[in-house]
């Protein structure tokens, strides 16, 4: 069975993280066990969604290992000309939601795996596959308490997020919150006697917008992003029931993604602090206002050295000279940071096409990708005790 096998297979399942993924995670373990490997099943509380690990090779060693997400993004409003949950394959893209973003990659890495099965490998290689990644980073948790408990720890992790192959070291953080501003309803026409909770939201949103000029004015930066600086974004408001009602309620969801030269504590204290004063000045008028802010979920950045040890090791496997850093988040920042396992980003396909209609990855990407885990396996089968500081 081929990465291409592998990958139809996979994007048959409609694995939007709002949906359970055990489908696809249970048909995984029925090939690995096919092919005499033993992976273990970690599901979330409901059952419905699950992780999966498994190791190749001597258990009592520390090996290589590979990181997917499952789950892919909606496609709800989105003009697909394919079906997005099936291969389809045109002069020479594979169309499909999650080609890119990234089914692409498990696929290749499920075929190295049962690869492996069949090597003498004197070096484990490890697959880890997580769920609800695009909701922020947060089914791999379980996946990071195993990790955490084994006796031995991974040399080094390649997660596959999309990268056109190149060898990625870092990525920002990010913080996702909620601002819950509540006012005093009243009708409209006599709207002065309340308090509109949006208008609270307005405010606090100006705060946002002045945070967000003055760390492109005088915050740290870092050439290697395409945007090099922290970044404060507003996704969502809602509040109001009716035209005629002065809204007692308003939610506005914002994130802030920082380089890591910025103190993200600090960040969020400052707008704590801010919502604060708006909430006091707004006593005055109405006793019960204020704006409640609540972490929603956040993920450290990724900053390995590009001279460490593990970037040149994953340089030799793929023939690149360079590395890039990616502007997007990944789980690889909480496996470097809670784990210490130290971590870089390799994969096919681009960004550029992911969460896009038509997503695509190029057949020549999985090919690439596909050389570089057998040039690992290669590796794997000499054996490593460490990763070398030079390849």
């Amino acid at each position: 069975m081929d990465s291409l096998d592998i990958l139809a297979r996979l994007l048959a399942h409609d694995s939007v993280s709002r949906n359970p993924n055990r489908a696809l995670v249970d048909e995984v373990a029925a090939l690995l066990r096919g092919a005499g490997l033993d992976p273990v099943i970690l599901p979330d509380a409901s059952g419905g969604k699950a992780s999966l690990f498994v190791t190749v090779g001597p258990a009592d060693r520390a090996g290589v290992m590979l990181s997917g997400h499952t789950d892919v993004v909606p496609v709800e409003g989105q003009a697909w000309t394919v079906p997005p949950f099936a291969l389809t394959r045109r002069d020479g893209r594979l169309y499909g939601r999650g080609t890119a973003d990234m089914k692409g990659f498990v696929a290749c890495a499920l075929r190295a795996v049962l690869d492996a099965a069949h090597r003498p490998l004197r070096t484990p290689l490890h697959l880890a596959l997580s769920y609800d990644e695009e909701l922020g980073c947060l089914g791999v948790g379980s996946l990071i308490g195993m990790l955490s408990q084994a006796p031995q720890r991974p040399l080094l992790c390649i997660v596959g997020e999309p990268t056109s192959m190149q060898v990625a070291t870092g990525h920002k953080g990010k913080i996702a919150l909620r601002a819950t501003c509540t006012g005093r309803e009243a009708h409209s026409a006599l709207a002065p006697l309340g308090l509109n909770a949006i208008h609270l939201a307005a405010d606090l949103l100006s705060r946002l917008r002045a945070l967000q000029e003055r760390l492109e004015r005088e915050g740290s930066r870092d050439a290697d992003y395409d945007v090099p600086y922290t970044t404060v974004h507003a996704g969502r408001i809602d509040g109001g029931v009716a035209l005629n009602i002065v809204p007692n309620r308003c939610i506005l969801d914002f994130e802030i993604r920082n380089v890591v030269e910025d103190d993200l504590s600090a960040l969020v204290a400052d707008l704590r602090a801010e919502a604060a004063t708006i909430a006091q000045a707004a006593r005055t008028h109405a006793p019960e206002a204020s704006i409640a802010i609540e972490e929603l979920f956040s993920y450290p950045g990724l900053g390995t050295p590009t001279d460490a040890g593990a970037v040149r090791f994953v340089q030799s496997l793929t023939g690149a000279n360079g590395t890039i850093k990616v502007a997007f988040g990944t789980e690889g920042g909480l496996f470097s940071e809670r784990l210490g396992v130290p971590t870089v980003i390799c994969g096919p396909g681009s960004m550029a096409q992911g969460h896009k209609p038509d997503e695509y990855a190029t057949e020549e990407q999985i090919a690439r990708c596909d050389a570089m885990l057998s040039r690992l396996l290669d590796r794997l089968e000499a054996g490593l005790d460490q990763i070398p500081d030079a390849a």
